[in-house]
């Protein structure tokens, strides 16, 4: 067996990127179009959005999620049984998610094209990422890139850095298809004996992974500084299919990764 990947496939927001301050200011500017206010930001609502970050999967439950609280349920609700609240939600304001996740991404390319800097500003990546993608990326490894944000976010903020990433190599939201489907197919390009490590700050999305049978010979990691829970990152070392990973576990090299 290798003692290193041939492949290492990385999700992006929680991983890679802290993107907490701008996903915060794009659903309040998301839900103030949906249900226009006068009222100013709440006080209390961004350090509530911020814990409650892990039980977001995609886009478009993010304004969601602020419509959520602005009703008043509980945090401790939200976080057992939020896709069954948000859909409950959904239905009772007649809207689709489809249109959430739009006028999201609609707003987002408007900010970025009336003001790059500023939306770039309210993005944090993680330390030591920067420095291990760029000394990765000038080795024979082969890096991709999978995620729920949209691909051209992605190279913007990767571009900010100096990082020449393969646009090929960056499955975003747009590819409309699981991850481990995604992971599938890479697998199945690559030469025989090929090893996959995949590292994603979803525990449930890497229970999904291990539930594949012919994605068994993928190593999966969970990032423990991404957006999961204390709860999440003890029931992840209790799986013996996940290895719980620190960020400077990351920064390292491989042999201390497992």
């Amino acid at each position: 067996m290798l003692l290193v990947p041939n492949i290492l496939a990385l999700d992006f927001d929680g991983v890679l990127c802290d993107g907490l301050l701008e996903y915060f200011q794009a659903a309040w500017r998301t839900y103030s179009q949906i249900w226009p206010t006068s009222y100013p930001t709440p006080e209390d609502l961004a350090p509530k959005f911020y814990r409650l970050r892990p039980v977001i999967e995609t886009g478009w439950e993010m304004p969601l999620l602020i419509h959520a609280l602005i009703q008043g349920i509980d945090e401790s609700e939200i976080l057992k049984n939020w896709p069954s609240i948000a859909q409950t939600l959904l239905q009772q304001e007649k809207l689709h998610s489809a249109d959430l996740g739009a006028k999201l991404d609609n707003l987002r390319d408007e900010w970025i094209c009336t003001n790059l800097n500023d939306w770039l500003s309210y993005h944090r990546f993680y330390p030591g990422t920067v420095e291990k993608l760029k000394y990765l990326l000038q080795t024979t490894l082969k890096i991709v890139i999978i995620t729920t944000k949209e691909g051209r976010f992605v190279r913007q903020l990767l571009a900010q850095q100096n990082l020449n990433f393969p646009e090929e190599l960056i499955f975003g939201k747009e590819q409309k298809r699981p991850k481990y489907t995604i992971l599938k197919e890479l697998l199945d390009a690559s030469p025989e004996n090929s090893v996959i490590w995949f590292v994603e700050d979803r525990l449930n999305t890497l229970e999904k992974v291990s539930q594949q049978p012919d994605l068994a010979s993928v190593r999966l990691f969970l990032a423990d500084w991404g957006y999961n829970t204390v709860d999440e990152r003890k029931q992840a070392q209790l799986c013996p299919h996940i290895h719980l990973l620190s960020l400077p576990q990351f920064a390292g090299d491989f042999s201390g990764w497992l």
